[in-house]
């Protein structure tokens, strides 16, 4: 392996963190969005890592299983953001929670 595998764990680790930090911080459901897709990937980097310094094909196969997860995740997760700006007109993760509350004025 040209790669040693502690620095396939740390960028797999600064990967994570940057998209916890674009999840949590962003005000944008997109953005949010994207951090979760961002933390995906960097799971499945540590697995293709994994796969590679034990020479195993389980760690790649996870990674198929992965990108389907996150393909599904972004279509229905897209269809919802598209639904909830049809209903309220904005991206705010607040104007979201304030559709589905069940109080009535």
């Amino acid at each position: 392996m040209i790669v040693p595998y502690s620095h396939i764990l740390l960028l797999s680790a600064l990967l994570f963190v940057l998209g916890m930090l674009c999840a949590v911080t962003r005000r944008n459901l997109i953005m949010v969005l994207l951090g979760l897709e961002i933390m995906l990937n960097a799971g499945a980097v540590a697995f293709v890592g994994a796969a590679l310094r034990w020479q195993q094909i389980e760690g790649q196969t996870m990674v198929i299983f992965i990108l389907a997860v996150a393909a599904a995740e972004v279509s229905i997760g897209l269809a919802l953001i598209v639904f909830a700006y049809r209903r309220t007109g904005s991206l705010d993760p607040q104007s979201i929670k304030d559709l589905f509350s069940t109080e009535r004025p």
